[in-house]
């Protein structure tokens, strides 16, 4: 399938202010991967600041040495999420909220894009807020989160201020569409939106004792709710990762204190069970990446302990019965860690450290998943 091009911006993209080596990181972003891999084969990390969005690109593919961070100012927004497409194009989704003339506040959703490794963030662009004639509830929206499908079309979800999801996606010819409306009164922060390798979306929405959740038919079709998942996740600690061609896991931590739990939609109901896989995670998503390892297909995960410590584990994909043995590695850090493949096809594990400084460690070039020490960038 042919993807879009890159569009002629109509002004002046954001460019970094300097390279931001006196800045520190205040966390990591609100939910998805912060560590991602460009076109090029370099990874990238991002990460937020009081001051704006910093972000730290590697210098060669599958290299030690890093740039940056480089600093994107961008007063007033919260709750920054990332989502990549095919295209290698990475897409910004945040909150803004700006105090309003005669008091109260205004909340947006904004959009930024960056076509290429360590190349300038396209302008923030605003995309509403689904509350536009009961304005009083604009204020109240949950964390957004996004997925963008084969075509490159993005898809921006948020929780509204009656607990319903809202969605509103990249048209033909880059026009967005209007805002949709789910229609349920449930759901709570921490909603994931990921995409398979056949363009489709799968949406995830945490409710008190269950997630909703919604698939399409086909890439483009519109969304179709299915059969809740018997698991009440800890806000904000969703994610799901494609196990097998157009087939998705969905890990989460269990709110009622089990650790990281698996489930994945099957014909087989008992198959299609949630699956424990232990972990002791605090508060924040669960990283997870497929690599091979030893030659075997498998699935890595990584969260943040209840010593603040990153803690990693891997597990044959799709057999949870195996176990996962969950190690700790590194120091203390902030927010999730994240997990990706390097151009040598390395697992790399990022986190952001209690100085708000960016930590990296690489596998080893032995068996097992086995880490590098730890360098700071």
């Amino acid at each position: 399938m042919p993807l879009r091009s890159s569009p002629r911006p109509e002004r002046e993209p954001s460019r970094p202010t300097a390279p931001a080596a006196e800045q520190a990181a205040s966390g990591t972003l609100a939910t998805g991967s912060w560590l991602l891999r460009g076109k090029d084969g370099r990874l990238t990390a991002y990460a937020r600041s009081a001051d704006g969005l910093l972000r730290w690109t590697q210098d060669r593919p599958g290299g030690p040495d890093w740039s940056g961070p480089d600093l994107f100012e961008a007063p007033h927004l919260t709750h920054l999420t990332l989502a990549q497409g095919v295209d290698g194009y990475v897409h910004f989704i945040a909150l803004r909220t700006r105090p309003k003339e005669g008091g109260g506040t205004e909340v947006d959703v904004v959009h930024a894009v960056q076509y290429q490794s360590g190349r300038p963030l396209m302008d923030w662009r605003s995309l509403g807020n689904p509350h536009t004639k009961m304005v009083e509830r604009a204020p109240h929206l949950g964390a957004p989160t996004a997925a963008v499908d084969a075509s490159g079309s993005v898809h921006v979800f948020v929780r509204d201020a009656v607990h319903s999801v809202r969605l509103r996606r990249e048209g033909k010819g880059g026009k967005w569409e209007g805002w949709k409306d789910f229609k349920v009164r449930e759901v709570l922060d921490g909603i994931t939106a990921v995409a398979t390798s056949t363009g489709r979306i799968e949406v995830f929405g945490p409710a008190e004792n269950k997630t909703l959740h919604w698939t399409q038919e086909k890439q483009g079709a519109e969304f179709q709710r299915t059969d809740d998942i018997p698991l009440p996740p800890a806000p904000g600690s969703g994610t799901a990762l494609e196990t097998a061609p157009d087939r998705l896991t969905y890990y989460a931590a269990d709110a009622r204190g089990k650790g990281v739990v698996a489930h994945r939609s099957v014909e087989d109901e008992e198959a299609a069970d949630v699956r424990p896989l232990g972990g002791t995670p605090v508060p924040g998503p669960t990283a997870a990446l497929r690599a091979t390892i030893e030659g075997h297909d498998c699935t890595v995960l990584a969260h943040r302990g209840q010593d603040g410590r990153p803690v990693i584990a891997a597990y044959p994909t799709q057999d949870e019965q195996a176990g996962a043995w969950w190690a700790e590695t590194g120091e203390p850090c902030l927010g999730t860690p994240a997990l990706a493949l390097d151009a040598q096809g390395r697992v790399v594990m990022a986190t952001i450290g209690l100085d708000g400084t960016l930590r990296i460690a690489r596998q080893k070039a032995e068996s097992g998943l086995a880490l590098d020490a730890w360098t700071r960038v």
